[in-house]
């Protein structure tokens, strides 16, 4: 095949989905010219599984996302349905904001942004290999010919590398949602020395609305007043349908335990590891036997279809006895699938060979984000685009990189797990992988990160502006809220909420710390309520959890000391005498940049980190 230029540019990303077009657009906002290679113009930002865009954990990524300059907030919050705010009940560490998306609305207006973009040129076509010269990164070349020179790549293929979807006894070579697989370039990265392994996911049925009957279901309605992801929207999101709630039963179960022979997951078909915080409705019978039902969610795909999505039924098994199954639920007696479910099994790397940068540390100027890196989600995909596209065009630039602590962002949480840790398994953010949730809380991200998105480029002087704004609303309201309130008045308002009363005075912060909240603290004073909304329930979060803050701030100290300890990147690990050989062969493989990310490498103990800091001494 001859082969022909298709341009010169700085950097080449290839994918367009949710990590594709974050990285897409972090280079060519910050002045790099760019192209996007992706294997179906349709298929940009694509939600192939679940039509929406947070939840848990997943929320404090999108706030960071957008607080860094990205874009994934501001088209949620214009294509939302509902929002809803999860975990209400709990600390506000863990509050996480959570969008019901219009799937093709959301499409759209992706697509509309990367096209409206300067110095961002889209292509479709098949990528084939990484060319390389001097063991850096020289350009992308197509299965067509077609070279794209460029001086980075970053490759975003999602779960399109040799994807092969699994119904029950078919097996089919394709990507989700019948999209044609990349089937060239997996030989390309293991002659590149990237480790490659399979994993799977799934998704469920999606059924024909007319046919659903959701008076037997029970209405799960939108939070009114909810402030929306990106912090460049004011005021609140409409909620424009409803989602529903419904349950598995006795007969569902018995249908599919009846069925685990033809079920691909039991009878030998697949082989491949799937996601454990996300398991078929196979796996839950099977593995949850003592519950006799499992919740479901039937929640709509967007304004103009009749799709409706059954999350929580993700299954592979053959299409008669998903029929038979969704039937058996309640609502669903005379439902009609539209699109049968499937799981889908495709290659990923092994993320040790990744620098906490995402560039690859076999070939210079390589970067991967999402899928490619193991992870499952929009959410974790999209942030992982957005820093390979920022660390590249940093690179390119002759900057310093930008790698997010642990103590900054769960995007630093998540990555530091994937580069130090790697993962066996489809990674998915969770609260609890971080240590620090309570200081990177979703409220505070833009004054966690604005300042260094603005530093790299990305985020727009008019998103600084705002970002100063609502930091000196927030100062001024932590201010006003040290204000004391004479003894009779706080006793009696402390009576009045049924709380003990005072003979002293106290300040507002007393009483938030003593429980009352800052809305009734203003209905009865009017304290802060010229702060916004938005600042002054930061301040509120702060004032009441301030001792614990403090307390965390001293533990992120002792753990920046570690991390200021760097380590030489030709280290041989090998030759330290003092080290247990587990340790040696571990750091060797991960080759950490810090003594701290050598702390958190599984099989390394406190006795050998003791021993590399005197060695590096």
């Amino acid at each position: 095949m001859n082969e022909f230029c298709e341009g010169q540019f700085d950097v080449v990303v290839v994918g367009a989905g949710h990590a594709g077009c974050e990285a897409a657009l972090a280079c060519a906002r910050t002045g790099l010219k760019t192209a996007m290679l992706t294997l179906n113009l349709d298929s940009i930002a694509f939600m192939a599984c679940n039509p929406s865009v947070g939840g848990t954990a997943k929320g404090h990524l999108v706030r960071e996302i957008d607080a860094l300059g990205g874009q994934m907030g501001i088209n949620a919050d214009k294509t939302a349905l509902q929002m809803r705010m999860l975990n209400v009940g709990k600390g506000a560490a863990v509050q996480s904001l959570r969008c019901q998306s219009d799937k093709h609305a959301y499409h759209t207006e992706m697509k509309r942004t990367l096209e409206h973009t300067r110095n961002l040129r889209i292509l479709q076509g098949e990528a084939a290999e990484i060319l390389t010269e001097n063991g850096s990164v020289a350009g992308v070349k197509t299965t067509y010919g077609g070279v794209l020179s460029c001086r980075a790549a970053i490759l975003c293929t999602g779960v399109y590398l040799n994807a092969e979807t699994i119904t029950g006894e078919v097996r089919q070579r394709s990507g989700p949602n019948g999209f044609a697989p990349a089937t060239a370039l997996t030989e390309n990265l293991i002659k590149l020395g990237y480790s490659v392994r399979r994993f799977k996911t799934g998704t469920p049925a999606r059924l024909d609305g007319r046919t659903v009957n959701f008076e037997e279901c029970a209405v799960q309605e939108g939070d009114e007043g909810i402030s929306p992801f990106s912090f460049m929207h004011d005021g609140t999101v409409k909620n424009e349908l409803p989602c529903y709630l419904t349950y598995t039963n006795a007969r569902t179960h018995e249908i599919i335990l009846s069925n685990l022979s033809r079920s691909p997951l039991y009878n030998g078909s697949i082989q491949s590891t799937g996601p454990r915080y996300c398991p078929s409705i196979e796996t839950k019978v099977v593995r949850f036997s003592d519950k006799d039902r499992h919740q479901l969610f039937l929640e709509p795909e967007g304004k103009d279809t009749l799709e409706v999505y059954v999350q929580g039924m993700s299954s592979s098994l053959p299409h008669d006895v998903q029929r038979e199954m969704y039937r058996s639920v309640k609502g669903l007696e005379n439902c009609d699938i539209m699109r049968y479910a499937y799981a889908i099994e495709y290659d990923c790397i092994d993320t040790l060979d990744l620098l906490p940068t995402l560039e690859s540390k076999k070939v210079s100027g390589l970067y991967t984000a999402g899928q490619i890196n193991g992870t499952s989600g929009y959410e974790e995909a999209a942030a992982q685009g957005l820093m390979a596209g920022i660390n590249a065009s940093l690179k390119l630039r002759g900057k310093p990189p930008l790698i997010l602590g642990r103590d900054e962002a769960y995007i630093g949480v998540m990555i530091d797990d994937l580069v130090t840790k790697g993962t066996d398994e489809p990674y998915r953010m969770m609260t609890s992988r971080a240590e620090h949730r309570l200081e990177i809380r979703q409220d505070n991200a833009d004054f966690r990160l604005t300042q260094k998105g603005f530093d790299c480029g990305l985020a727009t002087k008019e998103r600084y502006r705002r970002y100063l704004d609502r930091k000196a609303r927030y100062e001024d309201a932590v201010a006003q809220l040290q204000g004391r309130v004479p003894a009779a008045d706080a006793d009696a308002f402390l009576r009045s909420l049924g709380m003990d009363g005072t003979e002293k005075p106290l300040s507002f912060a007393d009483m938030i710390r003593r429980g009352a909240s800052l809305e009734r603290l203003q209905s009865r004073f009017g304290v802060a309520k010229n702060c916004g909304a938005s600042a002054a329930q930061s301040a509120e979060i702060y004032i009441r959890y301030e001792g614990y803050l403090k307390k965390g701030l001293e533990q992120i100290e002792r753990a920046r000391r570690l991390e200021e300890k760097k380590l030489p990147p030709d280290l041989d690990y090998l030759k330290i005498s003092g080290l247990r050989l587990e340790a040696r062969e571990k750091l060797a493989k991960v080759r950490p940049v810090s003594v701290g990310q050598a702390s958190r490498i599984p099989g390394v103990n406190p006795a050998d980190v003791a021993v590399l800091i005197l060695y590096i001494r």
